[in-house]
């Protein structure tokens, strides 16, 4: 009978020395190899002190298992006797899984953890080497690669080896390997192997001396001909020993794979000659090279095969790698490098990507790697391809801020040993942290976290990675502003010559004015300037994400020349997490939003309030126009008070638009770009009838006191009257007037005319706001017309005279200022003009074409390009519009959705009535949506109405960034734009004109 206390004892000592499944771990121990040492306390603690106690008992009983009877108690005395054995062997079986396996099939590989010579503890080259002189075929390289990895992870786990010296001798392992290989293929193939010279070029993690466990090692081939070989066939012969090193290392045997050979940086990658000439690269390198092959060239290192054509490839390819940032298109290629790419990495993982996700080791890397190709041309310390050998120098030139790089070194250093722990438990290529308990809580103890090991680890990699993200920006920009603050006395600083490469390496293109705009703002030592020198890293990064960053840091100052000494400026970019990068983003759009900010600066209160950038209701509007003319004491008061109001909304719908379009990196952009010219067309519609009430109002108050003689209405049409106004559009507008009882008809016409003429002098009275031009050209008779009529005078013209595309203009009118009942009857008058009985008949469909044809011929402005005009272009709003309103004019008498006079709506019902195929409907849409959003781009970024792209590089990036374009993708912006346009147009031919 088994005595339960005793039971209970052993279960309990298990369970304190870390086994999770304490059971099962007093079964293995009670296997028939462990009799002799099960009972020993030394076992038991040092299985406790492993990783994972459970794996580790599980691999040593297989590891007993499997060895021989006469050498079974040699490894039992071993393992009890020889400490440093005992803690490498638990240490590896308790980490990884796959090495387990390996002693498992191998047994007599457990010897290689017995040695503990000095020499043995931080082996070399040579040493690996050695251990794989003996292979012959990709089996045993696969067991020799197997045996000495064994040995690197044994001391890695145990803390012999830090992660650099770990990395650099998993680069040696590697580097002996690709000899190891290259010998097998030539012995392979003797005849291929004298006709040529082959060099193996050891790029990435390899190349740097800091590889992973388990990573593809990434190579580049030279080949050169032997004496008395002809050139192409020394190439062809290389090219097979090169494909067969590949195969020896990749390919999967009994004994698994060692890891893939990886040579697609070559030049032209996989499109590529596997292997080139050393004249071939050059050729290559010196004409069609891109950015990003330059950077990834820093870490080229000769590894194997010739060694003086490996010698020649490294000294020919140097300066060319430190000359990259003088190429032409440096700026623009490294704009688009810094901007990560996660959008490959599924969404379910972004979270746990130790190398790609936000504050993982590429940023890291890419940061550096950067920095070096900026000043490493004028700086040699720099030219290391080991990122933490590199962050070190960097930080030793003063290139990046010593705490910076501190923090970042410890960062790396613990992400990559995360990333190495994870891969080597079962030796596979993965960045993933792990989602199960049992893998976190390995994980964990695995780094030296025996607490509560799964907690420790999430709080420090949270940690760590939130540090990358703040630091891997900064570390560009930071240093800048010590070069121009000069604020304590002997640190190593940039010279104005480095932090101008900088600067224009990040996109800046006059650095030296940009490094003024800096030491005015961060210079000193007041809390202005201090706080000016914590916001200014970030804001420099943002101003360098736009089109034109030497904008977005003039307006900067300038926006902090009139602020700075007001104390709620700074503390709201501090303290408001969201309004530092908003403004960011508005400064550097364009020109409208910071014009009408410099305006009046306190609106950039607005980028910090959660509800400050929600567009307010057309009540909310008129009712504050209103109340401040009602203050005024004179009309011009009065409307520059009203005028104010229009400004600061101008600057609220401007910058919701913009940070909506760009997204922030809380807030994605917004994807639905109609609901973006929508929020745009209501809000400066709205904003615009609550100015020309105001300004109604001013007008009478000052000449007639209360009440005007005459009731009188304003009436929008065009795209005022549909809501649809964009940032530059005038109001087109319509007035109509009716004499009150008991005035003369002619008095009350004098003041109508009178109450206009003063309207228009006040809105565009000279001020430092933006004008507000009044257009009445559609009026009967249009110039040549009075400017006011009465409603029986509209009826008689209307009855009499009208054309039918007054009565197309008059789809969009609806009333916008003054009296309401007047302007409800002006509505009933021209309801059976716009939406005739029984529809419009043929002659009047033919008319319109008609008309709409002469348009497209005459109107277009010489040498405009019509596949990118957005009004009267091919597929542009014109012939989107026209489309719709003749819908409108033929069918809105039966179809009441159809009576609106916006063209989305109309658009919208038309199809819901059948009237528009789905297809077609969506086509229209999207061709309209996008021509208005290029025209409010064009209005943001030049600060004047347009109806073209730009011709200037920067404002035509500028509008690609507004549209969602990313840098150097100006030209699929207008090829989209292009197709999008021309397909409307074959939906315009269809069912305007019917072809």
């Amino acid at each position: 009978m088994t005595v339960p206390g005793r039971r209970s004892s052993t279960f309990i000592r298990l369970l304190r020395s870390g086994f999770t499944d304490p059971s099962s771990a007093a079964r293995l121990l009670e296997s028939a190899v462990l009799a002799s040492v099960r009972t020993d306390p030394v076992l038991l603690d040092a299985l406790g002190a492993t990783a994972d106690p459970d794996l580790a008992l599980l691999g040593l009983v297989r590891l007993a298992e499997a060895q021989r009877p006469d050498e079974l108690p040699v490894l039992l005395d071993t393992l009890l006797s020889a400490k440093p054995l005992r803690d490498r062997l638990l240490g590896v079986l308790g980490a990884s899984e796959a090495l387990a396996d390996h002693l498992a099939r191998h047994p007599r590989d457990w010897h290689a953890l017995v040695t503990y010579e000095a020499a043995d503890l931080h082996p070399g080259l040579a040493d690996f080497e050695r251990g794989l002189a003996d292979a012959h075929d990709p089996v045993t390289l696969r067991i020799a690669y197997r045996r000495c990895l064994l040995s690197i992870a044994a001391r890695d786990v145990c803390g012999t080896i830090d992660l650099a010296e770990t990395a650099a001798e998993l680069a040696d392992l590697a580097t002996a390997t690709l000899r190891a290989a290259l010998r097998i293929a030539s012995a392979a193939a003797p005849e291929d192997a004298a006709r040529c010279r082959l060099a193996v070029i050891a790029m990435g993690k390899c190349g740097g001396n800091e590889l992973n466990y388990v990573s593809d090692v990434d190579v580049i081939f030279v080949g050169d001909a032997t004496k008395g070989t002809d050139e192409g066939q020394a190439v062809q012969a290389a090219t097979r020993l090169a494909s067969h090193l590949m195969r020896i290392c990749s390919e999967t045997t009994v004994e698994g794979t060692i890891w893939p050979v990886d040579a697609n940086l070559r030049p032209e990658g996989r499109n590529g000659p596997l292997v080139r000439t050393l004249a071939s690269h050059l050729a290559y390198y010196q004409r069609w090279a891109k950015t990003w092959e330059f950077q990834a060239l820093l870490k080229a290192r000769a590894v194997a095969g010739d060694p003086e054509l490996g010698a020649q490839y490294i000294e020919a390819i140097t300066p060319l790698v430190w000359q990259a940032a003088e190429r032409e298109n440096f700026v623009a290629d490294v704009q688009k490098m810094r901007r990560r790419v996660i959008d490959n990495i599924p969404a379910a993982q972004v979270d746990r990507e130790l190398k790609l996700g936000p504050g993982g080791l590429r940023d890291v890397e890419f940061a550096v790697q950067l920095l070096q190709l900026v000043h490493g041309r004028s700086d040699a310390t720099l030219h290391s391809g080991t990122t933490l050998d590199a962050l070190h120098a960097l930080a030793a030139g003063g290139y990046v801020g010593r705490a910076d790089a501190a923090q970042l070194h410890d960062a790396y250093r613990f992400l990559r040993v995360m990333e190495h722990r994870i891969q080597l438990y079962r030796l596979r290529r993965t960045h993933l942290v792990p989602e199960d308990e049992n893998d976190l809580r390995r994980l964990g103890r695995s780094m030296g976290l025996r607490t509560e090991p799964v907690a420790e680890l999430n709080k420090a990699w949270r940690r760590h990675a939130s540090v990358v993200r703040r630091l891997h920006e900064k570390l560009f920009y930071r240093p800048l502003l010590d070069a121009v603050a000069q604020l304590t006395p002997g640190e190593t600083r940039l010279s104005p010559r480095a932090a101008g490469q900088r600067l224009e390496a990040l996109g800046y293109a006059d650095p030296a004015d940009a490094l003024r705009h800096l030491e005015a703002l961060a210079s000193g030592v007041s809390r202005k300037a201090a706080i000016q020198r914590t916001l200014l890293p970030v804001m420099l990064g943002w101003f360098a994400d736009s089109a034109d960053p030497d904008a977005g840091l003039l307006n900067f100052r300038k926006v902090s020349d009139a602020l700075g000494r007001t104390p709620w400026y700074l503390r709201l970019l501090r303290d408001e997490g969201a309004a530092a990068e908003n403004l960011a983003r508005v400064l550097s759009a364009g020109r409208l939003a910071p014009d009408l900010l410099m305006r009046a600066p306190e609106a950039v209160a607005l980028l910090g309030d959660p509800e400050g950038l929600q567009p307010r209701t057309s009540e909310a509007l008129e009712q504050e126009v209103l109340a401040a003319v009602g203050r005024a004491e004179d009309p011009e008061t009065a409307v520059a008070a009203a005028r104010g109001v229009r400004r600061r909304e101008l600057f609220r719908t401007a910058a919701a638009d913009i940070i909506a379009s760009y997204g922030t990196e809380d807030s994605p952009a917004e994807t639905d770009p109609g609901a973006l010219v929508d929020r745009v067309g209501r809000a400066v519609s709205d904003l615009t009838a609550a100015t020309i009430g105001g300004a109604l109002r001013a007008a009478v108050r000052a000449h007639w006191g209360d009440t005007l003689p005459t009731r009188f209405a304003v009436i929008g049409v065009g795209r005022f009257g549909g809501r649809e106004l964009g940032y530059g559009s005038d109001a087109d507008v319509l007035f109509v007037h009716e004499a009150r009882e008991g005035v003369d008809e002619q008095e009350a016409a004098k003041a109508a005319q009178a109450v206009i003429a003063e309207m228009r002098r006040l809105l565009q009275l000279p001020t430092a706001d933006p004008p507000l031009l009044i257009d009445a050209d559609l009026r009967p008779e249009g110039r040549s017309g009075p400017l006011v009529r009465t409603l029986p005078s509209y009826a008689a013209y209307y009855r009499r005279w009208s054309l039918t595309w007054e009565s197309q203009a008059l789809l969009r009118a609806e009333p916008v200022a003054g009296d309401p009942e007047l302007g409800a009857r002006f509505i009933e008058l021209i309801d059976p003009l716009r939406y005739p009985a029984e529809g419009l008949g043929e002659t009047a469909v033919r008319e319109i074409r008609r008309l709409k044809a002469r348009m497209e011929t005459e109107r277009m402005p010489r040498g405009a390009d019509p596949t990118l005009h957005t009004k009267l272009g091919r597929g542009g709003l014109s012939d989107v519009e026209w489309t719709v309103q003749l819908t409108q004019m033929r069918h809105a008498w039966n179809e009441p959705g159809l009576r609106t006079t916006r063209t989305r709506e109309a658009l919208a019902a038309a199809h819901a009535a059948g009237l528009i195929p789905t297809e077609e409907a969506q086509i229209l849409d999207e061709a309209w949506v996008l021509a208005t959003r290029v025209r409010n781009a064009v209005m943001l970024v030049r600060g004047r109405a347009g109806d073209t792209f730009p011709s200037e590089p920067r404002e035509l990036a500028a509008v690609g960034r507004y549209l969602g374009y990313a840098e150097g993708t100006v030209g699929d912006m207008l090829d989209d734009y292009r197709r999008t346009t021309r397909r409307a147009r074959a939906v315009v031919d269809d069912l305007f004109y019917g072809a």
